[in-house]
């Protein structure tokens, strides 16, 4: 095994300029892999993010036939216990309109128990405070746009059963979605359960779980539970399944595209290596004459392979994160943040150089077998 290896090396520094070109192939390969690889997930996560990151990824809401859901506090409590879930927190969210001198606003006054738990509401204020009395409410910034308002500004707000209560603009939030922006007044939330005479209830417990693919998993967990008998259990999965599907698309046009850079490596790889032993022949007929035998001869070639694998999916994870992290610099919004963040995935990063080493062991298969059929004295007779 060791003689085979040394002579490996020999014959990998006897042609640099032909080592130098397959490693960097390789290299190529693992890079556009890794590039590509963290790109899509990077995509994804950003996709998912943006689209349910600060929501609910499930919600437990009352039956149809009823206004609210009672004893909610002995339901939030049972629900942080169940394994995978993150946050928990109850609302009060009711239609209603906002009322200016000119005209009414239709609006959803949403009273939250733990504003900035799930949905980060304070930490997404740009303007004002949060509020510190049931009488001051947080508004989007695109209904401040329409209603053309300040903070401190006051404002009344009817519900459809005719109860008017004026409110006190403490502060503009910004949740980068226009229609909740435009839609969402976050009010104090005994306040919206008085206004809209559900002392006691909530019309819906938010939940958001720890990993937002497996919030249909959880759910049914949810579902199994006699503490939730008769309610309806809501996931984000079954409300977004084009997203899903574009998610599952993007993933497989990724592996594929993974899979031909790696194909075409180990093609690449074989043929050099082929050629290699074409080149070599005579001096392995010499090592074969002089006591070597079939099997060391093979693993001359092998070892070639797992070398130039090896060194080809360090130089490749090099390049690749190279790229990724260029591509964000490059690729930047207007305010100068990435287009796509940079996402490293460590595991994906590894598996891609443990799959580039395999994918090139695999190609100095062929080149070993003829290596091992190869006769001495016929070798060293036709030169």
């Amino acid at each position: 095994m060791k003689l085979s290896l040394e002579i490996a090396f020999r014959f990998l520094k006897a042609n640099k300029a032909q080592t130098i070109l397959i490693i960097i192939g390789i290299a190529i390969g693992v890079s556009v892999q890794i590039f590509i690889g963290s790109l899509i997930q990077g995509l994804q996560k950003d996709l998912v993010e943006k689209t349910v990151g600060s929501s609910q990824h499930i919600t437990v809401l009352p039956d149809k036939n009823d206004s609210g859901i009672s004893d909610y506090i002995t339901k939030e409590e049972k629900a942080k216990k169940i394994e995978g879930v993150k946050y928990v927190t109850s609302s009060v969210d009711k239609n209603a309109f906002l009322n200016t001198d000119s005209d009414s606003y239709p609006i959803l006054v949403r009273g939250i128990n733990n504003p900035n738990e799930i949905y980060k509401i304070y930490d997404r204020i740009i303007e004002g405070e949060r509020p510190k009395n049931e009488n001051e409410i947080l508004i989007g910034i695109d209904l401040k746009k329409e209603i053309e308002c300040k903070v401190g500004d006051l404002y009344e707000i009817t519900t459809p059963m005719g109860t008017k209560k004026e409110f006190k603009i403490s502060g503009i939030f910004d949740v980068k979605i226009l229609s909740l922006n435009k839609l969402w007044v976050i009010a104090d939330f005994s306040t919206v359960q008085n206004m809209f005479d559900l002392k006691g209830k909530v019309t819906s417990i938010d939940i958001q779980v720890k990993d937002v693919f497996e919030a249909d998993k959880i759910a049914t967990k949810f579902e199994n539970d006699e503490t939730y008998k008769g309610l309806i259990i809501q996931n984000w999965k079954i409300q977004n399944e084009q997203l899903l599907s574009g998610l599952s698309g993007q993933s497989i046009s990724s592996i594929m595209i993974q899979v031909f850079v790696m194909v075409s490596v180990v093609l690449g790889i074989s043929s050099v290596l082929a050629i290699s032993v074409s080149q070599k022949s005579k001096q392995i007929g010499i090592l074969k004459a002089m006591g070597i035998n079939n099997k060391k001869a093979s693993m001359i070639f092998l070892f070639q392979g797992v070398i130039l694998g090896k060194l080809g999916a360090l130089l490749g994870i090099i390049f690749g994160l190279g790229l990724a992290y260029s591509f964000t610099k490059f690729a930047v919004n207007p305010d100068g943040t990435p287009v796509i963040a940079l996402y490293i995935d460590w595991t994906f990063i590894i598996l891609s150089g443990i799959i580039a080493i395999i994918a090139s062991s695999i190609a100095s298969i062929i080149p070993a077998v003829n290596s091992s059929k190869l006769e001495p004295m016929e070798v060293i007779r036709n030169g």
